[in-house]
């Protein structure tokens, strides 16, 4: 015989087929449904979670800026006279040194005026030579009476207007020979001289643009930032910005490619523009960076960062634990019960992998770092720590974070501590 134990239940819907047949089958139901149990319910497991908790410290804190890299000297090269263009006696795209050969210029026509112009010199001079003989000729007769007066202030005007000739020739002799001279273009400045916008064979004037020279070491920043952010850099570092002293603070500024690489040195701020805009509300600055090997170049993208202080006592919760749904900032807390509460925060900058959070949470809160996702108000979890990292945080505080690396790549710390002003 079958045990008690493993006697299963009949199966209603007979049961129920047979109650249309007679009331019997009714009360056999219900008979048999006295011992008949379910059997155990399975609860659902609950979830593991990675937590961590949202610290308290103080952390320096920076700006960024973006910015356009510029030549610290950009000399348009463009020739003063017209002609057609015989030679481009530059390597293009490299360095070239002040006063090196550029372009030169079909010389012929200038050579000719020239000729023209010391030909017309030799006549006013040997006018001025007759006039000069007629004078000391009728000096001592006018004296004796031989000739009128007249005459000699006639001879005495002639040689006048010869001396004036004289000049005017001389005058045309040195325009010719300069408009020669100016027929080889040279560099005004030491340089990277850029691509010829001319080609051999051109016609060119004094509207053409032939090339651009660059000096590029040091190497200018142009950037524009707040008002508001202008005056706490001031207020930082005590500047002024009236004769050059916000130079002074020395080499503050840090400059991070549109690869995100950093740049190994650091600029100083050295022009302050003269005013605020008022359509976008910020200031001009110029930063000044030491480019020795002419890596940096006119137009390249710039992300410009300085220190602006410490802020003190800040709560820091992991980047990865912040959820931004539409706008809003949300966090997974989980209470000592083990159950989440979705709740909404305030966070400003970052610091390493952090965010820093204004409003919303306390220092030891619990927080969701991973699954954040799959949790929902009022879920019970488990909560499990997470094994720390070896890596270190950047150690500033801003809006994007930095990775750091060697300068064989141009990266540095994403920004040092405040107390260190030292070229990284």
């Amino acid at each position: 015989m079958r045990s008690m134990a493993s006697k299963r239940c009949p199966n209603p819907t007979s049961f129920y087929l047979s109650a249309r047949r007679g009331g019997a089958a009714l009360a056999a139901i219900g008979a048999l449904g006295i011992g008949c149990s379910p059997g155990p319910i399975k609860e659902k497991p609950v979830r593991e979670v990675i937590v961590a908790q949202v610290e308290k410290r103080d952390v320096p804190r920076h700006s960024d800026w973006i910015g356009t890299v510029d030549g610290f000297n950009n000399a348009t090269i463009r020739p003063q006279v017209s002609g057609y263009l015989l030679k481009i006696n530059y390597d293009q795209g490299t360095l070239v040194q002040t006063g090196a050969p550029l372009f030169e210029i079909d010389p012929r026509e200038f050579k000719a005026e020239l000729d023209s112009a010391k030909g017309q010199l030799g006549e006013a001079q040997a006018k001025l030579k007759k006039t000069k003989t007629y004078v000391t000729r009728y000096r001592p007769l006018a004296e004796q009476g031989a000739i009128s007066q007249q005459e000699l202030d006639d001879a005495i005007q002639n040689m006048l207007a010869s001396e004036a000739s004289v000049v005017s020739a001389r005058a045309q002799v040195e325009q010719a020979q300069l408009n020669l001279q100016w027929t080889k273009i040279d560099s005004p400045i030491q340089g990277i001289a850029g691509i010829s916008k001319a080609q051999i064979g051109d016609l060119v004037g004094p509207n053409s643009d032939l090339a651009t020279v660059s000096q590029l070491d040091p190497i200018k920043v142009n950037f524009p930032i707040g008002e508001n952010a202008y005056m706490d850099v001031v207020r930082q570092y005590g500047g002024q910005s009236g004769k050059r002293r916000l130079a002074s603070i020395g080499p503050i500024l840090q400059l991070f490619l549109s690869d995100g690489s950093a740049w190994p040195d650091r600029g100083t701020p050295y022009v302050v523009g003269r005013n605020v805009n008022a359509s976008t509300g910020t200031i001009l600055i110029e930063g000044h960076f030491p480019n020795p090997k002419n890596v940096l170049r006119p137009g390249q993208f710039a992300r410009v960062r300085v220190d602006t202080g410490t802020i003190k006592g800040a709560l820091l919760v992991p980047q990865k634990a912040v959820d931004d749904v539409q706008g809003k900032f949300l966090v997974s807390l989980v209470s000592e019960d083990n159950v989440i509460e979705v709740r909404p925060v305030e966070v400003g900058e970052t610091f390493g992998e952090n965010w820093v959070v204004k409003k919303g949470l306390k220092e030891g809160d619990t927080v969701v770092i991973q699954g954040i996702q799959k949790v929902k108000n009022g879920m019970k979890v488990k909560p499990k720590t997470q094994a720390k990292n070896s890596t270190k945080p950047s150690k500033s505080a801003g809006r994007r974070p930095e990775q750091g690396s060697s300068r064989a790549d141009f990266r540095v710390p994403a920004s040092p501590l405040a107390t260190d002003r030292r070229p990284s």
